[in-house]
């Protein structure tokens, strides 16, 4: 009988990812034909924007041509620069710290450290950007994930930066879907749930799944279900030392 189910599920995922290729397949013919610059993007590129719209194929176009032309204003290099983010890289606030067990690269935020500034909302994107570059270059073959891990500790009002929070959160959401596996965020004060009521309405139900809230009771018991001691950042009880995103 279990032998039965089994054959059943593999023939499910077979059938689910045939459908999947046809549509990248798809997508790929519509998204050249409007825009024959994209020739160069690579299949896993389409999947992620068609999963991050249940594959369906029309709402995954829209996305992605959005995203092409985003990618093409914002980021006319390619790359964002150090020089163009100065004003965040001083407040040293942003880490690449190690691998969880399954090989995805880990960022760590010491929230408290971020403060508004005159580099603008336009410079914490751009920093955004850089950040999320820089964590896909650490990803090794075939994994297309990361971590966040968000420290709050000591976050108060003074850190408090609506208007950054919904950047990113479009970001993550319209420009990079299906890049964050979790968000962990640890060390939450009770003044900072101020701010997330404000944000959560603007969170789709896809990215608030993968929000996680860990008590400070069973924090290093939480985090180790995910990564190894021996990539946890030294200042959450793990081994390593931080290493500020400029610097990895």
């Amino acid at each position: 009988m279990m032998m039965g189910s089994e054959k059943m599920n593999n023939s499910m995922e077979i059938e689910d990812e045939n459908i999947e290729k046809t549509k990248i397949s798809l997508m790929r013919i519509l998204v050249e034909k409007q825009d024959p610059s994209s020739k160069e993007v690579e299949d896993g590129a389409l999947r992620r924007f068609l999963r991050a719209r249940d594959l369906d194929v029309e709402k995954a176009l829209n996305m992605f041509l959005k995203y092409l032309n985003w990618k093409r204003n914002f980021v006319p290099n390619g790359s964002i620069s150090p020089s163009e983010i100065r004003h965040e890289i001083q407040q040293n606030k942003m880490f690449l710290q190690g691998w969880d067990k399954k090989g995805r690269p880990i960022a760590l935020l010491l929230a408290a450290r971020h403060f508004q500034h005159e580099g603008s909302v336009d410079e914490f994107k751009r920093f955004i950007v850089y950040l999320f570059d820089k964590i896909i270059t650490r990803m090794p073959p075939g994994q297309e994930k990361f971590i966040v891990i968000g420290d709050l500790k000591g976050w108060g009002y003074a850190n408090s930066d609506i208007r950054a929070y919904l950047a990113a959160l479009s970001l993550v959401q319209d420009y990079y879907p299906e890049r964050l596996e979790k968000l962990f965020v640890v060390h939450a004060p009770y003044i900072f749930m101020t701010a997330w009521k404000v944000v959560y309405p603007f969170i789709d139900p896809k990215t608030r799944k993968k929000m996680i809230f860990v008590d400070n009771k069973s924090l290093k018991s939480t985090l180790l279900e995910e990564i190894d001691e021996s990539q946890l950042p030294a200042t959450l009880g793990g081994k390593l030392e931080l290493v500020p995103i400029h610097n990895s």
